[in-house]
């Protein structure tokens, strides 16, 4: 499959921001957390119009490329001239967010098994790892509608996210919102994470919580970490790992 490059075709600024998109989504199946075609992150174009970039359904995450991905209003129509069609969930999930939030550039919605699985657990995310301290000062409950195919989901997923930057979607999975790409990618990497040792820990006996006077100070410890610049401290690490494995993205 050969898609022609967009690259002289579209500004700097778009440009850039596909690439960066394309290696989140090659990142994501890097780590393990793609379900096939399935799930989806996009990213706000600059400007009033809330148009945003998305995979194309049909492609492994990856096989997405920057000239791959696909524009959408609104409205659900396809921007971008493209012989693959727009996830109907994922437009659902994406719009509704990305209409309401107009601080977050990027959304990425994940069906990982540990984040599915603590979804469906009643008491959610326990604070018992220093990863979900983190989580825990910014993390939302959806409950579970069916697949997201119904406008009618859109004002519940805007409430219950509210100005949360993590969203847990019961028996569904994780979702993550960031100022840019690399802030939603590392929000979904501690996301995750923290699913996967609150797992790990219910196998293992009885659990010790996290004291709350700790979690209260979850936020400014976190921006200790990144050098208050959350995730653009780690992506230019990323993008080299993934450089050196595959730069096919930037096509």
């Amino acid at each position: 499959m050969r898609i022609p490059s967009l690259k002289n075709t579209v500004s700097a600024d778009e440009w850039q921001l596909r690439c960066d998109l394309a290696a989140c989504y090659r990142l994501v199946a890097l780590h393990g957390w793609s379900d096939l075609i399935f799930t989806h992150i996009s990213a706000r174009m600059p400007g009033p119009d809330h148009r945003f970039l998305i995979n194309p359904y049909g492609l492994l995450f990856e096989e997405v490329t920057a000239s791959s991905l696909i524009m959408v209003n609104t409205e659900g129509e396809r921007l971008s001239n493209s012989e693959f069609q727009v996830n109907r969930a994922g437009f659902v999930i994406h719009s509704a967010i990305h209409a309401a939030r107009e601080d977050v550039q990027c959304v990425l919605h994940t069906h990982t098994r540990a984040g599915v699985a603590v979804s469906a657990q009643k008491n959610g995310l326990l604070p018992i790892s220093q990863q979900s301290t983190f989580v825990l000062d910014s993390l939302g409950y959806h409950d579970y509608e069916g697949v997201a195919l119904r406008d009618d989901e859109k004002p519940r997923l805007q409430d219950d996210l509210g100005h949360a930057n993590y969203l847990m979607l019961r028996n569904h999975g994780l979702l993550t919102v960031g100022k840019t790409i690399a802030d939603a990618f590392l929000s979904m990497y501690i996301f995750e994470t923290a699913c996967q040792i609150q797992l790990s820990a219910q196998a293992g006996g009885e659990l010790t919580l996290v004291d709350p006077d700790i979690l209260a100070t979850a936020a400014s410890a976190k921006d200790v970490q990144t050098d208050g610049v959350g995730g653009s401290f780690v992506w230019p690490a990323m993008i080299r790992k993934l450089d050196r494995i595959d730069d096919s993205y930037r096509s």
